[in-house]
């Protein structure tokens, strides 16, 4: 089978479906030619998914007008059936919101998600909650567009605010369906994560037509499934100049001792678990349900 992209053809705005963006929207895509030797899919009828037989695939080769070889790795979205349209481009109305603490690269995922929903599926409805969960009922909101987001990366912090807590489930639904949400992109660590799915089970349970993403943000790497979050090694770099700064002074002096105050919920070696049992805190917890450990600075000092 051979396909060409002709130069004068229209691109229409994809839906929410898998696609090859990088193919679609390549500005020299009308020049490329895509060959498929001796390829014919064939769907195998399963009881849970359909399955594509590629047994006999050959490889794809993506050519230049001077006969270059420019790809030739396949895309998985090129061989399987289209996914289900939930929501059509114009009809979406999304929303980002951060919570607890800061990670490096939180603006620049608020980028992406920004950028994509609208050059990758035309979507121009983009609202930022302030201040975190509190945010969808007690803060102002930031509309988003490429425009507003787009030197952001270039910057720490998040340009939304962010909070610990806040997270009353009925008041955040309430202004989710309010509003005319759809699409609810929430960036967090493991206890914004849980709170994510409790919105979720409530979306479910009210009926509601509203997809929750959570994205997964922590400089511990403590979120199961995943093997790393963004931001875990400009994290770590960070420390290793702060810890080597501390060993550099403690060695220039004569009895001296550098301390190295480590961050994270349940940083090993630090003694914060010993600090919480002797001072009868074990049952608190922080705004966000979180075990409430001591500040070790308090019994060096």
């Amino acid at each position: 089978m051979d396909s060409t992209i002709s130069s004068s053809a229209s691109l229409s705005i994809p839906k929410f479906r898998c696609f090859d963006p990088t193919y679609a929207y390549s500005p020299t895509a009308a020049n490329h030619r895509r060959s498929f030797s001796n390829f014919s899919p064939t769907f195998k009828s399963s009881s849970r998914v359909n399955m594509v037989d590629i047994e006999n695939y050959e490889r794809k080769i993506v050519t230049g007008d001077a006969g270059y070889v420019l790809e030739d790795v396949p895309h998985l979205s090129d061989y399987i059936p289209d996914l289900p349209v939930y929501f059509e481009s114009n009809e979406v109305y999304a929303c980002i919101v951060t919570c607890g603490g800061l990670c490096p690269g939180l603006n620049t995922v608020i980028r992406e998600i920004v950028c994509g929903l609208h050059y990758m599926y035309g979507v121009n409805n983009v609202l930022g909650i302030e201040g975190g969960y509190r945010g969808f009922y007690a803060r102002n909101t930031i509309p988003l567009t490429p425009k507003v987001v787009n030197d952001i990366h270039k910057r720490g912090g998040t340009i939304l605010g962010t909070s610990r807590g806040g997270h009353d489930t009925s008041k955040i639904v309430d202004s989710i369906q309010d509003r005319g949400i759809n699409q609810v992109y929430i960036i967090g660590g493991d206890g914004t994560q849980k709170g994510a799915s409790v919105i979720f089970e409530e979306i479910r349970r009210r009926g509601l037509k509203v997809a929750v993403a959570g994205i997964p943000k922590t400089i511990d790497n403590d979120i199961p499934v995943i093997d790393k979050s963004f931001g875990f090694d400009t994290a770590v770099e960070e420390a290793q100049r702060a810890i080597n700064a501390a060993h550099v002074e403690s060695e220039s002096f004569d009895n001296c001792i550098g301390v190295v105050k480590l961050m994270g919920r349940y940083s090993e070696g630090t003694g914060q678990d010993l600090l919480t049992e002797c001072m009868h805190t074990m049952d608190q917890q922080d705004a966000l349900g979180n075990k409430l450990l001591q500040d070790v600075d308090l019994q060096i000092y």
